[in-house]
C-alpha cells in the first residue's frame, strides 16, 4: 500500500522533517531494514549502534529519536518512540487482508449457531451449535469452534485453531496457526499404582486485544476458569495449564511453561523458556529473564532470573566437577569450625 510521508507523520504523531519542500509528499510503499532501505521504503533506528547505517541509508524516510536527526541524510519522522511508530507505520504500509464475509462451501456449521453477516468462515472449518460469532470475525481454514463458544467482534483465527467448548474470546483477539483454546486440563487422582482423570469442567475466559501464538496451549479450568486478561501477548509454543490468571498487558515469550493455578500480575515480562511452579503468585510490573524457573512466589516487582550460562564445555566440566564436591568441602569446612571452636574453648578454659 502506498502512503505518503505527510500522512505516515499524520498517523504515527511524528514530526516530518526532510530535504525540500515536497518531502511531505513523497510516497512510500514498504519497510525494510535500516542498511537494505530503498528510496520508496521507511526504515527506523533506535541507537547509537546504527549511526553508520543511517548515514549511508538510501531510504525513503527514517523513524528516529530528535537526537539521530542530525545524522539523517533523508527525510527524518522524528518521535520519542521510533519502535513504536514503526509498529504504527508498518501496519499502515502493509495492512492485513480482509477477506470476504461468508462461509466457504466446505465448512462445517450448526443450524444452530449464530453467526453475524460479516464474519467470513474459511474452508474445512467446524463450527458447533450455541455458538456465537460477533461481527468482523475471521476463522481461517481448518479452525474448529467448539459448542457454546462466543468469539467476539474483530477477533481472527488464522488456521487450524481449536476452541473448546464454552470457551469465551473477547474483541479484536488474534490467534496464529495451531493455538488450542480450552484443551483438557492435566488433572489425575491416584488410585493405587493408576492414574484416574479428573474431569475439568470449567472453561477459558480470554478478554479484549489478546494475542496467542503459534501451537500455544491454554487449558481450561478444572472447576475454576482459566483466565488471559485484556492485552495479553503469548508467543509460540507457550503452555497455559488449568485454572491459571494472567493478568492484563502482560508478555511471554516462546517456550514458557506455566503450572496450574498460577496467578501471575498485570504488566509482566517473562522471557523465553522460563518455567512457572503451580499455586504460586507474581506480583505485577514483575520481569523474568529467560530459562529462569520460577519455583516459589515473587510478592514485589523487579528483575529476576536463574539458571546458569553458558561456558565452553572443559570450563563447564570443570565447574561441575567442583559443584559435585561442594557437599564434601562443606561437611569439611564445618569440621574444621567445630575443631576451631573447640580448641578456642580449651584455650579459654586453660588461660583461666
Amino acid at each position: 500500500m502506498s502512503v505518503s510521508l505527510k500522512t505516515l507523520a499524520r498517523a504515527i504523531g511524528a514530526d516530518l522533517h526532510g530535504a525540500g519542500i515536497d518531502a511531505g509528499e513523497r510516497v512510500l510503499d514498504s519497510v525494510a531494514p535500516l542498511g537494505d532501505a530503498g528510496p520508496g521504503q521507511l526504515c527506523f533506528m533506535t541507537h547509537d549502534r546504527y549511526l553508520p547505517e543511517l548515514r549511508r541509508t538510501r531510504a525513503g524516510a527514517v523513524i528516529l529519536k530528535p537526537a539521530h536527526l542530525p545524522e539523517c541524510p533523508v527525510p527524518a519522522l522524528v518521535c520519542a518512540n521510533p519502535h513504536l511508530g514503526f509498529a504504527r507505520a508498518a501496519a499502515l504500509l502493509h495492512p492485513e487482508p480482509v477477506p470476504e464475509p461468508g462461509i466457504h462451501a466446505s465448512a462445517v456449521v450448526s443450524p444452530r449457531a449464530r453467526i453475524h453477516p460479516s464474519v467470513s468462515v474459511g474452508p474445512q472449518c467446524v463450527v458447533a451449535a450455541g455458538v456465537q460469532l460477533d461481527a468482523d470475525v475471521v476463522l481461517g481454514p481448518g479452525c474448529i469452534i467448539g459448542e457454546n463458544a462466543h468469539v467476539g467482534e474483530g477477533t481472527r483465527m488464522l488456521a487450524r485453531v481449536t476452541v473448546g467448548a464454552r470457551v469465551r474470546i473477547g474483541r479484536r483477539g488474534l490467534l496464529h496457526p495451531g493455538a488450542v483454546v480450552g484443551s483438557e486440563g492435566f488433572g489425575f487422582a491416584k488410585d493405587g499404582e493408576a492414574w484416574i482423570r479428573v474431569p475439568q469442567v470449567g472453561t477459558v475466559i480470554i478478554g479484549d486485544d489478546v494475542e496467542v501464538g503459534a501451537n500455544t496451549t491454554i487449558d481450561r479450568g478444572a472447576l475454576e476458569d482459566t483466565v488471559i486478561e485484556d492485552g495479553v501477548k503469548l508467543d509460540n509454543l507457550i503452555q497455559v495449564a488449568h485454572n491459571v490468571h494472567i493478568g492484563a498487558h502482560t508478555a511471554m515469550a516462546g517456550c514458557v511453561g506455566i503450572a496450574g493455578s498460577a496467578r501471575i500480575g498485570r504488566r509482566c515480562s517473562i522471557g523465553g523458556g522460563v518455567g512457572i511452579a503451580g499455586h504460586l503468585e507474581i506480583a505485577d510490573g514483575v520481569t523474568v529473564t529467560g530459562m529462569t524457573l520460577v519455583s516459589r512466589s515473587i510478592p514485589e516487582p523487579g528483575v529476576y532470573s536463574s539458571g546458569v550460562p553458558f561456558s565452553p564445555a572443559r570450563e563447564w566440566n570443570r565447574s561441575l566437577a567442583h559443584l559435585r564436591r561442594l557437599d564434601t568441602l562443606s561437611r569439611r569446612v564445618r569440621s574444621l569450625e567445630e575443631q576451631a571452636s573447640r580448641q578456642g574453648t580449651k584455650a579459654d578454659s586453660d588461660n583461666e
